[in-house]
């Protein structure tokens, strides 16, 4: 028997064997019978509810173990390779066809980003291997920028 059918039952019985409910037994038990009624129905919305969270979590884990499969497969592509043998990927080359999503910087984050405004106005943003290439290009109007090192010693 169920939590719903168990509290159905204590009402009929409560209806068929005609208890006064006028007097203060009564009025007790009708008390107590309307209580269990609502914690029943309380208990049952519970439980519905954690079937349909319980429904979803399994939803999630089945496409985190999807996403975790793709990203497995990706690094067994390099899997035969040193990491000293994969340095010749940088922000420039290719990988698998594709052309790094522009804005994307690859290397190290604490790298030093320099910042030069062009006589046209536009400001270009280079990091330190630029700046010892000693030139870079604008790219709004194509004047090549020219930087000297000699100021910083």
């Amino acid at each position: 028997m169920t939590i719903s059918e168990k509290s159905a039952y204590l009402k009929g019985l409560m209806d068929g064997l005609k208890l006064n409910t006028e007097s203060d037994e009564g009025k007790m038990i009708a008390a107590i019978v309307d209580l269990l009624g609502d914690v029943t129905k309380r208990v049952t919305d519970i439980e519905e509810t954690t079937i349909a969270i319980s429904d979803e979590l399994d939803e999630i884990e089945e496409d985190l173990d999807a996403i975790e499969d793709y990203i497995l497969d990706d690094e067994d592509d390099f899997e035969d390779f040193d990491e000293d043998e994969l340095d010749w990927l940088d922000d420039e080359d290719e990988l698998d066809g594709e052309e790094p999503e522009e804005g994307f910087e690859f290397g190290d984050e604490d790298s030093t980003i320099y910042e030069v405004e062009c006589a046209c106005g536009e400001i270009i943003d280079f990091d330190e291997e630029t700046l010892e290439k000693g030139s870079i290009v604008c790219p709004n109007c194509g004047e090549t920028l020219e930087f000297s090192l000699e100021d910083e010693e």
